[in-house]
């Protein structure tokens, strides 16, 4: 398939999800989410070539012009639409299948735990509303939705709706998921909270 014809599907793709844009011409000049896939196309050859630092380098350009960050080491399929743009990140072993719609805000990064894959893999059909944190090396599967500020840690099986702090299925294959116990929806705050008040209580009974 020629440059051209990858470019055509590319901004046809994006005007049957975003009824917005008036034009394909908008759509080409106006969308820097599709300007910062288009250059991590380049990069992305570049890095495999071993030239990381040049991929970088422009990476780190593509940032500053479009908002959005996407390591030359990523892997991305066909037709992502990254909408709005502005401070999405994907990390150096992120994977993005086809079809995936992702807002503004989105991270797919690493807990700092793992090695080697350490990013998100993002199957075929996702949507990821914006904020959400998408995070170490788990799996959302094929034509999930991520719901906008959620906080993924684990894998999503396919068709599947999640949402929340920690992030929690509420669809799975177009039926209703029933939580049977709401205490397994950990709300990280209280937690928090929890350990500096159980800290408190050691220091005033310590011995002085």
């Amino acid at each position: 398939m020629s440059l051209i014809r990858n470019i055509g599907e590319h901004i046809t793709s994006i005007m049957e999800r975003d009824p917005a844009p008036k034009s394909r011409l908008e759509v080409l000049l106006c969308y820097p989410g599709l300007h910062a896939v288009w250059i991590y196309r380049l990069t992305h050859q570049l890095y495999r070539a071993r030239l990381f630092l040049v991929a970088r380098l422009i990476s780190q350009w593509a940032r500053a012009i479009t908002g959005v960050e996407i390591h030359p080491g990523a892997e991305i399929g066909k037709r992502l639409f990254i909408d709005h743009g502005m401070g999405v990140v994907f990390g150096e072993t992120a994977v993005v299948g086809d079809d995936v719609t992702i807002y503004q805000g989105v991270t797919l990064g690493g807990t700092g735990k793992d090695k080697g894959k350490r990013h998100p893999t993002i199957r075929n059909g996702v949507v990821i509303g914006a904020g959400a944190q998408v995070l170490g090396n788990i799996t959302v599967g094929e034509n999930s939705r991520v719901g906008a500020a959620s906080v993924v840690i684990d894998d999503v099986p396919d068709n599947s709706t999640i949402v929340g702090v920690p992030g929690h299925i509420i669809f799975r294959n177009g039926k209703r998921v029933v939580i049977t116990n709401p205490r397994e929806i950990r709300d990280p705050l209280s937690d928090a909270l929890h350990e500096v008040v159980q800290r408190v209580e050691k220091l005033e009974n310590r011995d002085i």
